[in-house]
Formats: C-alpha cells, sequence, structure tokens
C-alpha cells in the first residue's frame, strides 16, 4: 500500500528537474499523475517514465499556468482521464535574471506570471473540487531566494509572495479540508542551475562543488530531497499542517 493509493496529483512545470523529481515520487508511492508542461510533448514524454504502480495512470498536459481558460482545460482533463484531483503542486517556474537597472518590464512580468498567477490560477480552479470534496493538499514551490539575491528582484519577490499566498490560503482553505503548504529549496542540481553556470562561464561541477561548500550538510540537493518534503506534506501524515513553509536547502537559510 502506498501513501497515494487512490489519489490524483497534479504537477506543473513537471517535464523535468524538481518537478519530474516529485511526479516521480508521488507515482511510486501509488498516485495517478498529471505532468503539466507548457510543451505538451515533453509532458507526455515525462509522464511516459514514471514508474506508476497498482493499476494507477500518468498522463502529460500542455498548459500555460498564467492562462486561465488553458488551466481550465487542463484540470478539466485531469478529472476526466484520472478520475479527479487530490493534489496540486504548483511547481511551474522561469528565471529571467538580471541586476535592477538592467531588467525589463518582460523580465519582471514572466516571473510574476508564471510563479504567482500560475499558482493562483491553478489553485482556484482545484480548490473548486477540493472543497466540493472536502478534501485537498496544495504545495508551492518557493525558493531560498525569497529571503533575497543578488540580480533576482523579480524572482526573489515572486518566490516570498508565494509564501504569503500560501500562508493565506491555509487560512481560508483550512475549514473546508484543504492543506496548503511550501517548500523552500535551496541549491538544486537541476537543468536550470547548469543553466546558470553556464551563464556565469562556469564549469558545472565546481560550480556545484562552490555550492555545496556555502552550507552546514556541504552537499548539494538533488530533486529527490525536494520530492521527499513535497510527498510528506501532500500526505495524510501532515493533516495538522498549514500555511507553512518548509526550507530544504541543507541548512543555508541558517546563516552559518
Amino acid at each position: 500500500m502506498g501513501r497515494f493509493d487512490g489519489r490524483v496529483a497534479v504537477v506543473t512545470g513537471a517535464a523535468r528537474g524538481i518537478g519530474f523529481g516529485t511526479a516521480t515520487k508521488l507515482a511510486e508511492e501509488g498516485a495517478s499523475v498529471a505532468i503539466i508542461d507548457l510543451d505538451e510533448a515533453a509532458a507526455a514524454e515525462a509522464a511516459a517514465k514514471l514508474p506508476v504502480v497498482d493499476g494507477a495512470k500518468a498522463v502529460g498536459i500542455g498548459c500555460n499556468v498564467a492562462d486561465r481558460a488553458s488551466v481550465e482545460a487542463a484540470i478539466e482533463r485531469t478529472v476526466a482521464e484520472l478520475g479527479g484531483i487530490h493534489i496540486l503542486v504548483n511547481n511551474a517556474g522561469v528565471t529571467r535574471d538580471n541586476l535592477l537597472f538592467k531588467m525589463t518590464d518582460q523580465d519582471w512580468d514572466m516571473v510574476m506570471d508564471v510563479h504567482l498567477k500560475g499558482a493562483f490560477l491553478m489553485s482556484q480552479t482545484a480548490q473548486k473540487h477540493f472543497v466540493a470534496q472536502k478534501y485537498g493538499k496544495i504545495v508551492n514551490t518557493s525558493s531560498i531566494s525569497a529571503l533575497g539575491n543578488r540580480g533576482q528582484a523579480n524572482y526573489s519577490a515572486a518566490k516570498m509572495g508565494l509564501q504569503g499566498f500560501t500562508r493565506t490560503l491555509g487560512i481560508e482553505l483550512g475549514p473546508f479540508g484543504i492543506n496548503v503548504n511550501a517548500v523552500a529549496p535551496g541549491f538544486i542540481a537541476t537543468e536550470m542551475t547548469d543553466a546558470t553556470a553556464a551563464r556565469l562561464k562556469m564549469d558545472v561541477e565546481e560550480f556545484r562543488r562552490l555550492n555545496a561548500e556555502a552550507n552546514p550538510v556541504k552537499r548539494v540537493g538533488h530533486p529527490e530531497d525536494i520530492a521527499a518534503a513535497v510527498c510528506f506534506l501532500a500526505s495524510d501524515e501532515a493533516s495538522y499542517i498549514t500555511g507553512q513553509t518548509l526550507y530544504v536547502d541543507g541548512g543555508i537559510s541558517l546563516g552559518t
């Protein structure tokens, strides 16, 4: 018996990286999973790789999380193909890093739209189902960058905004059997952080080594580390936890 037998989970931005790691862990523990990604072909390819068990299913769905019609269609398709929705992981994200004086309106708007508007639209659409069934779990992906990070005024603001969003939904939705929490990853070895290394003209392994040395546990994080935290918060074991943000960062936010 898995923790998520009979449950249906939606994970946005899940064709790769943290999202795919989370979708994989949910599937391993019995959930049927809808992988949501802007690129439907990539979403379908990722869904085909999930280790579905005990009659569970997986589907890849193309969706622009910042567009209401696209979001509503994605949730409707999830319910139709997988039989319901019980868990929503708002993981979709982009970066458009730049110092403030160089940051464009487009840099700002893109990051806010995907992170904040995307989480708003997905949560608002999913909660209709959650309220009706008096059960639901929402987990939002924040970041250690919420605490401030040079060159990421847009990303930092969006990620801290998600923490406020999480607290408010915890208050509003708790009476309806819905738990809302967030995870705030530190440095995670993914294609996104590898791209950052390339942008900085640094060797990937050296970039990872330096980030590992910066935190108390002296290693980088991996998508599996975040997936474990998300799955706990999405489980019934965490039914007395809501409105919280869990930093999964090797202890770097401790400031040691």
